[in-house]
């Protein structure tokens, strides 16, 4: 392994990126449906949701994981693990990278989830419950663990550095892809993957949720219950998904000719040390990440071309993350495009994050802003430019991405164009 001296201005690159969403099983199908504004909301299929207050979710449509993977490691995956092996496969041959077979001790896994194999746990309850504790699957435990996508992704790669899962609620793809980049820049490694994954439409999660009045019970309306920012907003929608960036030094990039996407130029992580599911009601915990992310990045407020936003479509939270853009960005607010994806993907819990991200690199790409869909009617406490309902083609040099937890945890990442040094 090569041995760098930490170094907090080493630049960190995007080679690669691979999303599994609602909207498809690949970044491209992803951003077609985004920039067409079409919703991956609909009645619930993974179980029956009869009787149950919300019964719309972002499920990944129609998927097989035999498509993808040798069906002895999808058994013993869990269906959050089988979405990111999709993503990171996706993420690899972008980027043009595979560790050498003999070794791989600079590439680090970083994936971060929620709920973890919250699918395989539920399925072995009812096993336990109906057929007795003597047929419940001796796979039960590696499976539902919260690291084993990182772990079982490193297997399968090859990757023999860093790795390890990062818990932070619904910004732990954010903070998984912020983490990673603070290893390649100490030197740790050069290169990570890291992301998020989540597959949490199961009964439990959906009542648990539900019951705390967190979810939309637009249920007679499915393509429309996500609408961020409107004054209608009830709820989020529960969504399922993944997305793997491939992460690199700027020098291993170069030096291999990988084609650079972008540059991550930025991070912030707070905690409001407030509530155990409510936002500060201050907006400072959230305002401090994104300042500490233009910091890193040595950006002005006003150099920020687009916002994507936590957006989830409950009333707490778009009012309060739109306070907190506004204590960050001041009158600049009002002229920064802000927009919400999970308008239209529903929200992944610990995998929105890594999804927003892969979005904000897209973004950049493509220079087109992604809109809020269902937007309609506007709500006094959110005032601000929410791109709504069209996407809209813009000059983006650079972007930012919000993720806001249960726990109080707060998370900004900045992509930026790439451009090398003189």
């Amino acid at each position: 392994m090569t041995n760098h001296a930490s170094n907090p201005a080493r630049r960190v690159v995007v080679t690669g990126l691979g999303i599994v969403s609602p909207l498809g099983q690949n970044a491209c199908d992803t951003w077609n449906a985004l920039v067409e504004a079409r919703s991956g909301t609909r009645r619930i299929t993974l179980f029956d949701p009869a009787g149950f207050d919300s019964q719309v979710a972002g499920e990944v449509p129609d998927f097989d994981p035999a498509a993808y993977m040798d069906r002895k490691v999808a058994r013993r995956a869990d269906r959050a693990t089988q979405f990111a092996f999709v993503a990171a496969d996706e993420a690899l041959a972008q980027s043009g990278f595979r560790p050498a077979p003999d070794d791989g001790s600079e590439v680090a896994v970083i994936v971060g989830t929620a709920i973890g194999g919250i699918t395989t746990l539920s399925a072995e309850f009812e096993t336990l419950y109906t057929k007795g504790p003597g047929r419940v699957s001796p796979f039960l435990m590696p499976m539902m663990l919260a690291d084993m996508t990182s772990g079982q992704l490193s297997i399968r790669i090859g990757a023999r550095g860093v790795n390890y899962c990062l818990v932070s609620a619904c910004a732990s793809g954010a903070d998984s892809i912020g983490e990673a980049a603070n290893i390649i820049r100490r030197g740790d490694a050069e290169v990570a993957l890291a992301g998020g994954t989540e597959a949490p439409i199961t009964p439990i999660v959906v009542a648990g949720f539900a019951s705390s009045k967190a979810l939309t019970t637009a249920n007679d309306d499915p393509a429309r219950a996500s609408r961020p920012f409107d004054a209608r907003r009830d709820g989020f929608v529960l969504a399922e998904g993944a997305a793997v960036l491939v992460l690199e030094s700027e020098e291993h990039a170069r030096a291999r000719g990988a084609t650079i996407l972008a540059e991550l130029a930025g991070y912030g992580a707070t905690s409001d040390a407030y509530h155990i599911t409510q936002p500060d009601e201050r907006g400072e915990g959230a305002a401090r990440a994104m300042q500490m992310a233009l910091r890193q990045a040595g950006l002005q407020p006003d150099e920020i071309d687009y916002l994507n936003a936590h957006g989830t479509s409950t009333p707490m939270n778009d009012r309060l993350e739109t306070l907190a853009i506004k204590r960050v960005f001041g009158e600049y607010a009002y002229d920064l495009p802000i927009s919400s994806s999970k308008s239209m993907t529903g929200h992944l819990l610990g995998a929105a994050g890594a999804v927003e991200a892969a979005i904000c690199v897209l973004a950049l790409q493509k220079q087109i802003i992604p809109p809020t869909a269902n937007y309609e009617v506007p709500d006094p406490d959110c005032d601000l430019d929410y791109v709504p309902n069209v996407a809209r083609p813009a000059r983006l040099e650079a972007v930012m991405t919000n993720s806001l937890g249960f726990g109080g945890h707060n998370s900004s990442l900045i992509f930026r164009t790439y451009r090398a040094a003189p």
